[in-house]
């Protein structure tokens, strides 16, 4: 690989290496059917090194793949270098046609990285049969404010849990020859008031100890081929041209031989956002030089590399180490042997029946039973049923989601699982954002004629998701007003939310007799909704973000650091969330008991075995998240209250009991000192094993 790319950079002029770290645009490459005469074909000779998303992988006329053509354009010109293209595949590729899964917070709500892994494995197969190479994907940035508009995108709110899901889906979809973008390098979701991209303010310990662990898992374990550097700036020096970050820490600690990409136009933020750059040409400069290897989606500062090595204000060797890493990449991928996209290959996998399938049954394990006091599931053939809401009969797929595919509605599910002599009422009642109570009236007819009332709620891209952070947490518009309407009738009510992030309930959950989270569930969410409801699935899925009684209290997560004052607010005493992370019921009823540790007195190179009994002691079978968390008692540096640091999947039949067994280890104990070391003290440390952060059982063992 080496003796390649050494040959390929000889025989490269210096506008052809500046060519491989920049970008053509979407809209430039589709000027015209072959880019004759087009700015796209003149970069694409020179030996274009990236294209962004192709969303019309194939020509409407011919069925041609455009990613072929781009590929011949550049294969039979210049360098004879082909091309990376690449797109969004967060829960399933953006292109037309491709398998939309569960939204990436509601695979964390899986607490099953096994299975994260296969819907990315599924999601690159399709994404390569496109003739597309690399993902931006995965996000992995951690959600400690439910108020950002992104928090769907993440895996939540929990360094460790984010960790296994990012490893878990860089593996599965680099195993198909993508390459995976692990997201926003390192600290975009965490500004003031939840807002995005905003400025960062954190300590080394922070950035280390919450912000890092999941980027580090990324590049040391999943081995990704690259990584984007954020919009935000960590105090005061822009991500994008932090060279701590992207060489000392990414390159020189963690071992990163991979490129890094600028986020969309973040290299230009340095010149006209941040300020730190008085020209184009220097946000260019300071970013290359910091490690930012490619800037994309187009070009606007790199496109003056070329002058700055010519006027000798930037050396040539230091593009000379970004054109490597890319080349790099692109023998990875195996594109200087096959750089052509197989059509007949993509029509025959893309959302087949196999994909499909496999959406349902991820969909059926993300989905949270919130609340429920005996009223599901539900019989099917129940004399009738009032389904209302605007998010009853609506797709809701979340972020960065394709489009031209079959999407089955939670009301399209209920009609297709109850029986013949059901009668079905509908009634939207209003839309996501409404301000007017029009359509209260048709919804209360169809509850007051219903034996139940199934309200589908929650929020869209309207309301949430990128450039739509929120200042409320309550169900937007007139929803809320809706559903103590409908309560109102006497007809029993089941809420079941549509959404990405944290919603407040204190205003109306007492009124109603269940809750269900289905997330933005993916293409089959509204089977796998039906499902659960009719109790065809027992709901298994955990909360990875903390749900707070009201937004006032945000940021809200369960691993905070202990305070000498109390943990309150005048309304509400002490850490009181709404759901606690880590929070989902059952149809079935799991007890915990028996919790011990062996040995009970330890020295710092030992392991300690921890042991607990789970009993399914309801009318179920069901699967149950078993939840190891740890505390160091005593420490010369503050601890969490809490650290999630192990966690088990099990299923029980009714009655069946099973020893559930957690080895902690050196890792599982250690902490970074003031010297931001790993270290291990002696002293008390407090395990805590239960179904969530907030029911748990309580042990010690000794580290002497």
């Amino acid at each position: 690989m080496d003796e390649r790319i050494k040959k390929f950079l000889s025989k490269m002029s210096i506008e052809e290496k500046v060519a491989q770290i920049s970008c053509i645009e979407r809209n430039e490459l589709l000027e015209n059917e072959y880019f004759s005469g087009s700015k796209a074909e003149r970069v694409l000779r020179n030996g274009a090194g990236h294209i962004s998303p192709v969303l019309r992988p194939f020509d409407p006329e011919t069925g041609t793949p455009i990613s072929n053509e781009i590929q011949k354009i550049a294969m039979n010109s210049g360098p004879k270098i082909p091309v990376i293209i690449h797109d969004e595949c967060l829960h399933g590729c953006m292109a037309k046609g491709s398998t939309s899964f569960p939204q990436s917070i509601a695979l964390a709500s899986s607490w099953e990285p096994e299975m994260v892994e296969k819907v990315a494995q599924i999601i690159g197969k399709e994404t390569r049969a496109r003739g597309i190479h690399q993902a931006l994907s995965p996000t992995i940035n951690i959600a400690r404010d439910a108020r950002h508009g992104r928090v769907e995108e993440t895996y939540g709110e929990d360094p460790y849990l984010t960790s296994l899901m990012a490893v878990a889906f860089i593996k599965g979809l680099q195993s198909q020859k993508v390459i995976a973008t692990p997201k926003h390098f390192a600290t975009d979701f965490a500004s003031d008031g939840g807002r995005d991209s905003g400025p960062t303010f954190f300590s080394e310990r922070i950035l280390r100890e919450i912000f890092f662990p999941a980027f580090k898992a990324s590049i040391m374990e999943a081995k990704a081929q690259s990584l984007m550097a954020a919009y935000n700036s960590i105090n005061g020096i822009p991500s994008s041209s932090n060279r701590w970050l992207l060489t000392e820490v990414l390159r020189k600690e963690w071992g990163f031989e991979g490129f890094v990409v600028s986020d969309y136009g973040s290299v230009w933020g340095l010149y006209a956002s941040h300020r730190v750059a008085g020209s184009l040409a220097e946000a260019g400069k300071l970013a290359l030089e910091a490690g930012l290897d490619i800037e994309i989606p187009n070009s606007p500062c790199f496109s003056y590399l070329v002058q700055l090595v010519k006027e000798g204000k930037i050396s040539q060797s230091v593009i000379d180490t970004a054109v490597e890493r890319i080349l790099k990449g692109k023998l990875w991928l195996g594109l200087f042997d096959n750089p052509f996209s197989d059509p007949e290959k993509a029509a025959k996998i893309c959302d087949c029946d196999e994909h499909r399938k496999f959406a349902l049954e991820a969909a059926m394990k993300c989905i949270v039973l919130l609340k429920n006091n005996g009223i599901l599931p539900l019989a099917k053939d129940i004399g009738s049923i009032a389904v209302i809401g605007p998010n009853a009969d609506a797709v809701r797929l979340g972020g960065y989601s394709g489009f031209g595919i079959k999407v089955v509605t939670a009301l399209e599910g209920i009609n297709n699982k109850i029986s013949k002599r059901t009668k079905l009422y509908f009634a939207e009642g209003c839309r996501v954002n409404d301000t007017s109570k029009s359509g209260f009236a048709k919804a209360i007819s169809a509850a007051s004629k219903a034996d139940i009332a199934i309200l589908v709620m929650g929020n869209s891209s309207e309301t949430e998701g990128e450039n739509r952070d929120r200042c409320n947490l309550n169900l937007p518009g007139v929803q809320e007003n809706l559903i103590k309407a409908v309560a109102d009738t006497g007809t029993p009510v089941v809420v079941v939310l549509i959404n990405g992030s944290a919603i407040t309930m204190t205003n109306w959950i007492n009124y109603v007799d269940a809750v269900i989270e289905a997330w933005y569930p993916g293409e089959e969410g509204g089977n796998a909704i039906a499902n659960v409801i009719f109790g065809d699935y027992n709901p298994s899925g955990k909360l990875p973000i903390t749900f707070p009684r009201y937004t006032g209290q945000l940021p809200l997560y369960y691993n905070h650091l202990p305070c000498l004052r109390k943990y309150d607010y005048v309304e509400v005493r002490g850490f009181q969330p709404m759901f606690p992370f880590g929070y989902g019921l059952s149809y079935t009823n799991f007890e915990y008991k028996n919790l011990r540790v062996s040995p009970e007195t330890i020295s710092k190179k030992d392991s300690v075995k921890v042991s607990v009994e789970i009993e399914n002691t309801g009318k179920y079978e069901g699967d149950e998240v078993v939840q190891l968390y740890l505390r160091d008692m005593v420490c010369s540096v503050i601890r969490p209250v809490k650290e999630l640091k192990q966690f088990k999947k099990i299923h029980l039949k009714p009655g069946e009991k099973k020893a559930v067994e957690f080895s902690l280890t050196q890792q599982d104990l250690s902490f970074l000192d003031e010297n931001l070391q790993p270290k291990i003290e002696p002293g008390t440390f407090e395990v805590m094993v239960g179904p969530d952060s907030a029911n748990i059982l309580k042990t010690t063992f000794e580290v002497k």
